[in-house]
């Protein structure tokens, strides 16, 4: 396992990392999260990542149980969550990254995690109702309290990015380090084309999720949806149609031959594309079993020999088939 820096910052996060988003609370219960934790561990991974509203707090608390009884130092690993939906539908708790809110669902969450500080705390999506400022204070204070070490932001836009950083400047606060965006072949213009300055100008540093484009690339779903998968969960009935995409899966297909040349998997190359961005500090992934962690794992070698042909290859393959 190779580290990587987030972003600008000192901090090094491994190139893979575990994320808990559907699987906690949803598919991998209390024993399976503390097991498949450890093995990650014992593979060099060392950023976890999860967040307020998954499982509607379960996730953390399970993440949290998991990680005393594991009983790491805790300066060897790295623990993020995620802040805006909230956890009930009333004013100031839902929905919002207003100061009240923040400054209480980060005391919830360390109280879910048995924790006393966070390494990263994200505000999970942009709040048009929120001052870009305030928000900006309100994540300042939750560093500079020792409640998060770094923070950051997911599915901002270049524009909001741009805000929050020169607010922080302007006022001596602590700035946004890493955005948290969805990054795979079939979603790419985010992360390669609005971003494009902020990497350089900021520093911005990239904590990725759905490599696998919620499985679509792993070519699972090219005979229909099969059981035990994460589109035939409660609630998920929107991600069906997208992985079922029949043009995307003529693509998967075409992709696994690339995969077979370099002895691997068409999703351990999904991964290994990602791992080429030079901006990306980690790539979020997540397993329902050990078994298929240990086959992730084997897109960081993988991604060493992706050469810039191969690159090409791959690309040209997915064409203009990407949001």
């Amino acid at each position: 396992m190779e580290y990587r820096r987030l972003g600008r910052s000192g901090l090094q996060v491994s190139e893979l990392s575990i994320g808990s988003w559907v699987t906690y609370g949803s598919q991998v219960d209390q024993h399976a999260a503390r097991e498949s934790l450890a093995a990650a561990f014992d593979a060099g991974i060392n950023f976890f990542d999860n967040a307020e509203a998954y499982a509607a707090g379960e996730s953390e608390t399970i993440m949290g149980r998991a990680l005393k009884e594991l009983a790491w130092p805790r300066a060897n690993y790295v623990v993020s969550t995620k802040f805006f939906w909230g956890l009930e539908n009333r004013p100031n708790r839902y929905h919002t990254l207003n100061r009240k809110y923040l400054l209480d669902a980060i005391d919830g969450s360390l109280k879910r995690f048995q924790l006393d500080y966070l390494d990263l705390v994200f505000c999970h999506r942009p709040d048009p109702n929120t001052p870009i400022e305030e928000t900006v204070w309100a994540m300042h204070d939750m560093v500079a309290r020792g409640k998060a070490l770094y923070w950051g932001t997911s599915e901002w836009s270049a524009d909001e990015l741009r805000a929050a950083y020169e607010i922080a400047e302007r006022h001596h606060l602590h700035k946004p380090v890493m955005e948290q965006p969805q990054y795979n072949l079939f979603h790419r213009r985010r992360v390669e084309n609005e971003y494009a300055r902020l990497y350089e100008d900021y520093g911005l540093g990239l904590t990725t999720w759905s490599p696998l484009a919620s499985g679509l690339l792993t070519g699972k779903y090219r005979n229909g949806i099969p059981a035990g998968s994460r589109a035939q969960l409660e609630g998920y009935d929107w991600l069906q149609k997208e992985v079922l995409d029949a043009k995307k899966n003529e693509i998967v297909g075409k992709l696994e031959g690339v995969a077979k040349e370099l002895g691997a998997t068409v999703g351990q190359l999904a991964l290994a594309w990602v791992l080429t961005n030079p901006n990306v500090s980690t790539v979020i992934t997540g397993s329902s079993r050990i078994e298929q962690l240990h086959e992730n794992l084997k897109a960081a070698d993988l991604a060493k020999r992706i050469t810039p042909e191969i690159k090409k290859q791959i690309e040209d393959l997915v064409g203009d088939n990407y949001a």
